[in-house]
């Protein structure tokens, strides 16, 4: 049967503020050409998302095209306020936004291991306040949190996991009775890493790849067919666990000493540059040492020692890179994390080098464009989709 005039409407009214979502602002004529509808059509559309507060003239399209077609229209930014945060063991990164994912303050706190659960919380939270206050935000509407750790398919909850701070667990609560009428989606780093690798990184062109995450741990995340894979239970890309030759032991379903984290961390990556005589030098605030390595090591002027290093190091990773291609044939592995970004080209095709040797599928191997940036990235992106979701019902 054929839809009824109102559903007509809310049909193309969707269509519509999904490409303004992903495509920006648009003139009416662009709009009647990605959507195939009629120019009459079009200008009911768009008078009905004005009236009702979703869209706004934006611009015009050019100096030389005056008149109402010259009009762009885009999404209406201050609608609603956004916050994304990196919830590190070491620390908490913020950012302020308003709905089109345009930044308008950001900030970050570290926090020491020895700081008390409830002082830690009362720390990150009051972040986000401060940082919400100086993008000149009256209230959230949604909130995208990164952390380490294992993230319950079910009830979308940080599990409880060893090795991390007990206020990793507290946080996501505190923020939201602070701010309870924003909506919280918390997410694995890794995963939103990938996310944001996808859609502004390194695997812009990708469809199915897997990105390794190399910073103060390990990790990984599948992405294929577009879409990110998290298991049964939400722990796919756990690769510090993964047993490989040269740890001299096993990892445990606890501690995963002994693991791929044995040989890729960054405590593991800063001691084998040490055996190799490299030393860290403009190391960044917060970032691994073992970034700073990579990225000294990677330097025309440095030296055989580091190109031993690079070569020892790409060994290492090139263990937990074969694994996956084995298994997943990504046909693409990202370096992600800031290790990976630190060794650009030099670490990437090193271990790509390797891998040709040790499995039979064909796999690119890029370094990451992001860093360690990609998880803030990643989830600003993920609060930027649910927010404008929920806003002009375009699920």
């Amino acid at each position: 049967m054929p839809a009824s005039p109102s559903t007509a409407r809310a049909i193309n009214d969707r269509l519509a503020l999904r490409l303004l979502q992903h495509e920006g602002p648009l003139t009416a004529g662009q709009l009647k050409q990605l959507t195939g509808l009629s120019r009459p059509t079009v200008a009911d559309l768009v008078e009905r998302l004005t009236v009702a507060g979703l869209i706004e003239v934006a611009g015009e399209a050019g100096e030389q095209r005056r008149g109402p077609n010259a009009k762009l229209y885009g999404i209406v930014a201050d609608r609603a306020h956004l916050a994304a945060l990196d919830v590190r063991t070491e620390g908490v990164a913020v950012l302020v936004s308003d709905l089109v994912g345009r930044v308008l303050a950001e900030a970050a706190v570290p926090i020491g291991g020895d700081t008390g659960t409830g002082t830690a919380v009362e720390q990150a939270v009051t972040l986000v306040e401060r940082t919400a206050k100086e993008a000149g935000a009256d209230r959230l509407h949604t909130l995208g949190i990164g952390a380490p750790g294992l993230i319950d398919p079910a009830s979308g909850e940080l599990r409880d996991s060893s090795g991390l701070p007990a206020w990793h667990r507290r946080l996501v609560a505190a923020l939201q009775e602070r701010f309870p009428q924003a909506r919280a989606h918390v997410e694995n780093e890794t995963n939103l890493a990938a996310l944001a690798e996808q859609r502004e990184g390194a695997a812009r062109d990708r469809d199915t790849f897997v990105l390794l995450w190399l910073g103060h741990g390990t990790g990984a995340a599948v992405v294929l067919d577009g879409a990110l894979r998290r298991g049964a239970s939400g722990g796919t890309g756990e690769i510090g666990f993964l047993p490989v030759p040269g740890t001299g032991g096993l990892p445990s379903a606890t501690d995963c000493e002994g693991g791929f984290h044995s040989l890729a961390g960054s405590a593991a990556i800063a001691a084998l540059a040490g055996e190799h005589g490299l030393t860290a030098v403009g190391a960044r605030p917060t970032e691994p040492v073992a970034a700073a390595l990579v990225r000294e090591a990677v330097r025309p002027a440095a030296g055989g020692g580091a190109d031993r290093f690079l070569d020892a190091l790409a060994d290492r990773l090139a263990l937990g890179a074969a694994s996956v291609v084995a298994v997943l044939d990504p046909g693409c592995v990202v370096l992600g994390g800031e290790v990976g970004q630190a060794g650009g080209d030099a670490l990437a095709g090193r271990v790509a080098e390797r891998l040709r040797r040790m499995a039979p599928l064909p796999t690119e191997v890029r370094p990451s464009a992001l860093g360690g940036a990609a998880v803030l990235r990643g989830a600003l992106l993920t609060a930027r989709e649910s927010a404008q979701e929920e806003l002009f019902g375009t699920r």
